[in-house]
């Protein structure tokens, strides 16, 4: 008996990016993907189930990998703005290439509200942290709300950024979450 083919999910998931990075969302099929990636439409269903479910995957996965890179650059008990400081230079070091990809997912989740919801509660953990009764959690938030702005904004091509301006405006981001002078909170 012939052992059964068993699917990388993460060689899959790296497919999807692939292919709405090169064709854009709407060519985000179960058929494609499983084109894509080489695999029967079956096979594909059987490792994550629907179209939405691949999605959850992919937006899982993004998650998990931006939590673990920023969790690897703060200190034992983080503040606020060692989380900003985190969060701002794992932002920094997202490449164009995954940033045209995430943006093309992005449309995707706009229009599904499981999807927006997920998203939703990955920012609220990130902003709960930033207390507005602070002033050093109000520009830890103030600079977590700019990245994710530039983030945005370059991702979608709306503005259009070469990798030195976009270190030099994560640098200025850095600035708001720079210690400040000791009786100003």
């Amino acid at each position: 008996m012939a052992r059964p083919r068993t699917i990388d999910r993460d060689r899959v998931l790296d497919c999807v990016e692939h292919l709405v990075q090169r064709e854009g969302v709407a060519a985000l099929t179960l058929d494609a993907v499983a084109r894509e990636a080489g695999i029967t439409k079956g096979g594909l269903q059987y490792c994550f189930g629907s179209k939405d479910d691949l999605i959850t995957a992919l937006i899982d996965r993004w998650i998990a990998v931006f939590d673990a890179q920023v969790s690897q650059n703060m200190p034992r008990n983080p503040d606020a703005t060692d989380r900003a400081r985190a969060y701002l230079l794992v932002a920094s070091q997202i490449d164009e290439a995954t940033q045209a990809r995430m943006a093309g997912m992005l449309v995707t989740l706009m229009q599904s509200p499981k999807h927006l919801h997920r998203v939703r509660a990955w920012y609220a953990r990130w902003f709960k942290v930033c207390n507005p009764a602070s002033a050093v959690a109000r520009r830890a938030r103030t600079a977590l709300f700019a990245a994710e702005g530039a983030f945005f904004l370059r991702s979608t091509g709306f503005i259009e950024m070469d990798q030195a301006e976009w270190e030099t405006v994560f640098a200025d981001f850095e600035q708001l979450v720079t210690p400040l002078q000791a009786g100003t909170d």
